[in-house]
């Protein structure tokens, strides 16, 4: 690992990033025109004190998952990510299997549609990103383990969940689900974190090994869903999954019929903003 080159290249890429840019105010306050040190370790879901040691070269090596969080924080091209996945010591993650590159316009997606919930999924349903309604909307997953922020890991090992689903909903959503995941695995049969995935599913849940023997292949779609909200209550909402070409991401976004109770309910959530709801319940 170079730490001193890694450490050069953060500051000058922190530098580089305006505050418009990623949905921040700016101000005549700012000494320089780039993001604050606070600013980027809060996009990346990292403590500011790491944030702090890996730019001054003091450091160990950051793991996969960072890397990937400070490269969508600081809006690094294909090429500055693998430079920076060489600089710490690992292969770069862009070159095979499953695509899980935030692109720029999907990263100015989440910056933009404020007034509804978004997340970003990758083939294998690993949360990428999701901006700040969807995480009062649906909980703050940034400080769990990289498993534990896989959606169909946390649904069939019994994860906190807000999804209120009859058993028929639950029964079509895991068939569904696992269709998917078998296509992904037959696009990307070398990636190893997407077949340790399905191996760790198939030993630990009776319910997704005996969907996977089934062997349906599907890609999942548009439904809905009801989330019981710890402080606004239940609501209704469709679930549409938008594709995003040439890559393995997939959009999720959850809105209302306008003028409707879940509508109502919904801008009220974005009111009173993230503050109150960020813990998983």
């Amino acid at each position: 690992m170079n730490h001193d080159e890694l450490a050069r290249c953060l500051r000058t890429w922190r530098d580089r990033v305006t505050p418009a840019s990623v949905g921040l105010s700016t101000s005549n306050l700012r000494r320089a025109p780039g993001l604050r040190r606070e600013e980027v370790a809060h996009l990346a879901g990292v403590s500011v004190d790491y944030l702090a040691r890996l730019e001054q070269g003091r450091a160990g090596n950051p793991s996969p998952s960072v890397l990937e969080a400070l490269a969508r924080a600081l809006r690094l091209s294909d090429d500055e990510n693998a430079h920076l996945f060489h600089l710490a010591g690992h292969a770069n993650p862009r070159t095979a299997g499953v695509n899980r590159h935030l692109t720029p316009g999907v990263q100015r997606m989440l910056d933009r549609l404020g007034d509804v919930p978004l997340m970003v999924l990758d083939a294998a349903w690993n949360l990428v990103a999701v901006n700040p309604l969807g995480e009062a909307l649906l909980g703050d997953m940034k400080g769990e383990t990289d498993r534990q922020r896989n959606l169909l890991w946390r649904h069939f090992t019994g994860g906190p969940t807000r999804i209120v689903a009859t058993p028929v909903q639950d029964s079509e959503f895991e068939t569904a689900a696992v269709a998917d995941l078998r296509a992904a695995a037959g696009r990307h049969p070398d990636d190893k974190p997407l077949r340790a995935l399905i191996a760790d599913l198939r030993r630990t849940s009776a319910r997704f090994d005996e969907l996977w023997r089934h062997g349906i292949v599907a890609r999942h779609a548009a439904t809905r869903k009801t989330v019981l909200h710890p402080q606004v209550g239940a609501l209704t909402l469709d679930c549409d999954v938008l594709t995003v070409e040439g890559s393995d991401l997939r959009i999720v976004i959850y809105t209302a019929a306008p003028g409707s109770a879940d509508a109502r309910t919904l801008s009220l959530l974005g009111t009173i903003g993230l503050q109150s709801f960020t813990e998983v319940s």
